[in-house]
């Protein structure tokens, strides 16, 4: 079966199962490795992506949701890494191990989108589907602050 889906503004056809997660189209037919596999149940946040604006885990998102629909993935965000988050998340040094940090991103990019200046209750209801085994959440919710410009 062929599905088109626009992925970081560049239509793809593809001949996969309507069934395949999201996840692995990206990984595997396209090489958008940015996007991580953690549990495979929705459950850590690494493959969070945007589909049509929304948040949402790749990991269980069959490929037949995003059927011409347009999905954002870490790699869409900012090319050049110049988005204001992405930024802030290198000039507060978020990122330890680094694994957990794409779903991170995409997820607060989600939540800016809904709240541009959002509180510390909204930054935590958000990212509260997002592990980290590193522990940089207070880092994380300060860059959320500075790309919001809520920071110095």
């Amino acid at each position: 079966m062929s599905i088109t889906v626009r992925i970081n503004g560049t239509e793809h056809r593809l001949d996969v199962d309507p069934e395949m997660p999201l996840l692995w189209v990206l990984r595997d037919v396209l090489s958008l490795t940015g996007t991580k596999y953690g549990c495979g149940e929705a459950l850590c946040g690494a493959c969070t992506v945007h589909l049509d604006g929304h948040v949402v885990r790749s990991c269980v998102t069959p490929i037949r949701r995003a059927a011409g629909a347009a999905v954002l993935t870490i790699e869409g965000l900012s090319p050049d890494g110049t988005h204001p988050l992405q930024q802030a998340w290198a000039e507060l040094g978020v990122p330890q191990c680094g694994f957990c940090q794409a779903g991170q991103l995409m997820t607060a990019a989600g939540l800016l989108k809904k709240h541009p200046r959002p509180t510390d209750e909204q930054i935590d209801q958000s990212m509260a589907g997002n592990l980290c085994r590193c522990g940089t959440y207070p880092r994380i919710r300060a860059a959320i602050k500075k790309a919001a410009g809520e920071l110095p």
